[in-house]
């Protein structure tokens, strides 16, 4: 379908051509249009425009009123002077309801493709091999998702990366103790992420207790690690045994919070492991990369410790082991070259900036990000208790990520049967579940990434204030009225006056695609989740003050109903981008 165009920007370049027109010899102007709240919009470019050319601006702007038609039927239904040369502008309403008319034609209400789409490699949900998820892993994994959403809605190529913790050194003691306890692992086919984990749990506590109080295993252990480094067969079939009893419990966990990872997007340490030692050759020839103290480093003029000396990166230690920096600098590698990548992001807590920093000035000084390679860390804040204090358990441990979302279920769930009237128990089940978790990924979404957030359960399933469960609410509603409409079918009727109600949400729903293509621009969900919060709250008001199914004609039954469908397939369309799901029914 042919792109549709927003209020806003077919007013832009009716504005700007009028100004061209006016003043020819200004070239081509930018009338500096903006929402307003003495108006619809407001265009401020004329002060701009004559300053620049020793002009008036109250006497250029009366000049290009004149060369804008207004009226009812037209784009623009009144157009105010105000101040030094401001253009007040009040668009009808016949141009409101045709536009989103338009906007409701197409199932994409509104969004185009980017026109020049590129491949972005993204970085997100990154847990450890052998290791439970915890409250930390919730963002990367929140925030990835729905920003791989919005750039693969937009047009955008895009691969996921989920760089998980599995090579190392304790993976030597943990193949070793299962060497020694061949059966540790053995169990049947369907066993449940929560068993996995149990199983490993037990296996790592088990090996870590050994490893810390027999020198002989701790020697053994570590010869393991060697073994596993140069690949041999026994050592690299247990290894594989740990990652896939992982991925059971991971999955568990991701189904739960009911994201999708994809087996192949999985990468961890171990994928870069053969590019580790030319990656360093590569750096040392080159002579980004230097020797010092035995470790291969890179150094940097603004990077300095405490006391003023230079803190590098270290791409290899003294004993001749990699650092966190060669696998980091290998993946760059493998990103831009053969995935052909010119983005690369970086979901990963804002505590590691420098370490990204380092690496991505590494990478170019190399050559590996060329001009048109752009690398950004979206950097996440931390998860915080009521208290403000970092997320731990009374017994100051770190959450686990399962607990919080079955508690995150099970307070929805309340909320949920409290409002239910004619759901069977399975669906409230259901329900639950995409209530609560809906709430946790709102709650983190719709906070700047950046930015710490309070994690308070009790607020993040009220159905009032800034939370999902009061978008999904006000779209369940608005399914309730579209199933007691009967005959009377969504139409639009630009014919119609609309109320101040039916305009303040028309202008608003006008505004997804741009805000869409602004959230997936800038990586920032939260853009989104604040339109969506304001899309919800304006059709609450609409809901007050102008009844649907007993408006005063049919055609103002048709014409409300309308407002109310593109209402909701807005909030889907939005939530889904979110993450977050929509039931029919609350």
């Amino acid at each position: 379908m042919a792109s549709v165009s927003s209020l806003a920007s077919t007013l832009h370049q009716r504005i700007a051509d009028a100004l061209s027109a006016a003043l020819p010899e200004a070239g081509v102007a930018d009338p500096l249009l903006r929402r307003s709240d003495r108006a619809d919009f407001q265009a401020n470019g004329m002060l701009a425009l004559a300053k620049k050319l020793k002009g008036n601006p109250r006497e250029l702007a009366a000049k290009v009123v004149e060369g804008l038609p207004v009226g009812e039927g037209e784009l623009m239904r009144e157009i105010e002077v105000s101040g030094p040369g401001f253009l007040n502008i009040t668009v009808s309403d016949r141009a409101i309801t045709e536009t989103l008319a338009a906007r409701a034609a197409d199932e994409r209400l509104g969004v185009p493709f980017k026109e020049h789409p590129g491949a972005t490699v993204i970085d997100w949900a990154q847990p450890n091999v052998a290791k439970e998820m915890h409250v930390g892993h919730l963002r990367n994994t929140v925030i990835g998702n729905s920003v791989v959403r919005l750039l693969e809605f937009t047009g955008e190529k895009v691969i996921s990366r989920h760089h998980i913790g599995d090579w190392g050194t304790q993976f030597g003691m943990l193949i070793q103790y299962l060497i020694e306890h061949p059966h540790e692992l053995d169990h049947k086919d369907g066993i449940s992420g929560e068993e996995a984990m149990s199983s490993l749990n037990r296996l790592y506590k088990a090996s870590r207790a050994l490893f810390d109080s027999d020198a002989e295993f701790k020697t053994r252990a570590r010869r393991r690690v060697v073994d596993l480094q140069a690949g041999d067969a026994e050592t690299i079939a247990l290894w594989q045994k740990f990652v896939d009893e992982s991925k059971i419990y991971f999955y568990s966990v991701f189904d739960k919070l009911d994201v999708e990872i994809r087996d192949e997007d999985i990468v961890g340490e171990s994928g870069y492991n053969d590019m580790l030692a030319e990656t360093c050759r590569m750096l040392e020839e080159s002579g980004v990369a230097v020797r010092s103290e035995g470790a291969l480093c890179v150094f940097f003029d603004d990077v300095k410790g405490p006391e003023g000396n230079p803190v590098p990166l270290i791409v290899q230690k003294s004993d001749g082991g990699f650092g966190y920096a060669a696998t980091d600098l290998s993946a760059i590698r493998d990103r831009v070259f053969n995935l052909k990548a010119d983005t690369l992001l970086y979901v990963v807590d804002t505590r590691q900036s420098l370490h990204f920093k380092m690496v991505f000035e590494t990478a170019r000084r190399a050559g590996w990000l060329k001009d048109g390679v752009k690398a950004v860390q979206l950097g996440f804040g931390t998860v915080l208790g009521k208290d403000g204090k970092p997320f731990k358990t009374r017994e100051g441990e770190t959450v686990r990520l399962v607990d919080l979302l079955d508690e995150a279920i099970d307070r929805a769930a309340a909320v949920v049967r409290e409002k239910a009237r004619d759901l069977t128990e399975e669906e409230i089940a259901d329900r639950a579940a995409q209530v609560g978790i809906g709430a946790v990924k709102y709650a983190d979404l719709s906070t700047s990434a950046a930015r710490d957030y309070k994690f308070d359960l009790d607020q993040m399933v009220s159905l009032n204030g800034d939370t999902s469960v009061y978008l999904q609410y006000a779209y369940a509603r608005i399914q309730s009225i579209l199933r007691k409409a009967g005959d009377a079918a969504p139409a639009a009727h630009p014919e119609l006056p609309l109320a101040p109600a039916e305009r303040a949400l028309g202008l608003h729903l006008d505004q997804f695609a741009a805000t869409v293509a602004e959230a997936a621009g800038e990586y920032a969900p939260h853009k989104l989740a604040g339109y969506l919060y304001q899309l919800a709250s304006l059709y609450t008001t609409f809901y007050d003050q102008c009844p649907v199914l007993k408006a005063e004609s049919a055609e103002a039954v048709e014409n409300r109903l309308f407002l109310c469908d593109l209402t909701a397939r807005t909030l889907h369309q939005g939530m889904a981008l979110l993450g977050i799901r929509t039931p029919e029914k609350l």
